[in-house]
């Protein structure tokens, strides 16, 4: 597979569904997208002809691109699918630095008929990324937060008081989709609950444990925020 006609988020989606870790970059003021995996294999594409090109050693770059291929005539839909309540089927997804626990709840998600958002998936378009969350949430009438254990902190001169705590861009967004959603179409998947700092005291958020098994530990209870929301999810896909 060396061509790619789509625009970048319908390549991401591609690239999602192979499951192989990385992050992407854009290029050359969004002439050029560079997707870089856990493996140092590198995918770049140039929207403008469409042109595909892998780098990387073996077997690597070869595993990226097998896995491309066959993921090419997967459909994957960009449109808003609405269910009997009138709810579109998109759930935005906001994460710090576990990939992991993303791809869990993405491909969770996705089995339950949910068209998960991803803000550093979509295309940035020249706007800030409150603009951008402002945009990509005006289809969305439920949000999930990963507050994983990436960063440190404490009280200035307490180092003692020292605790895991989620990513700023996490905390910000959070933030900014209570104020837009309200708190019960927010949901927050925490995990390791026993060391974190949860990014906020205000009460009635919906905090959803879980330490390593994403969907086995938090899949039924997020499931059942969804549907107090209007979501119809199946039992036999949990």
């Amino acid at each position: 597979m060396n061509n790619f006609k789509g625009d970048i988020q319908d390549l991401k989606d591609k690239v999602l569904l192979t499951g192989i870790n990385g992050e992407w970059k854009e290029l050359n003021n969004g002439s050029q997208y560079q997707y870089r995996t856990d493996t140092d294999a590198v995918l770049n594409w140039w929207p403008s002809k469409g042109t595909l090109q892998f780098q990387g050693k073996s077997p690597a770059k070869e595993e990226l691109a097998d896995a491309l291929a066959n993921t090419a005539n997967m459909a994957v839909s960009s449109n808003s699918v609405r269910n009997n309540n009138g709810l579109s089927n998109k759930i935005f997804v906001v994460y710090g630095h576990d990939q992991n626990a993303r791809n869990q709840l993405d491909a969770m998600l996705r089995r339950w008929g949910l068209d998960p958002l991803i803000l550093d998936q979509l295309p940035s378009k020249g706007q800030t990324i409150i603009e951008k969350l402002e945009e990509y949430t005006a289809d969305v009438g439920f949000a999930v937060v990963l507050a994983t254990p990436d960063d440190e902190g404490y009280r200035r001169n307490h180092e003692d008081e020292k605790t895991y705590r989620a990513r700023q861009n996490v905390v910000l967004e959070l933030g900014m989709l209570l104020t837009k959603l309200k708190r019960e179409k927010v949901a927050i998947l925490l995990k390791d609950q026993e060391t974190m700092e949860r990014p906020s005291d205000i009460q009635g958020l919906i905090y959803i444990p879980f330490k390593d098994d994403l969907q086995k530990e938090a899949g039924s209870l997020l499931a059942k925020e969804m549907a107090a929301q209007g979501y119809s999810i199946d039992i036999k896909n949990l």
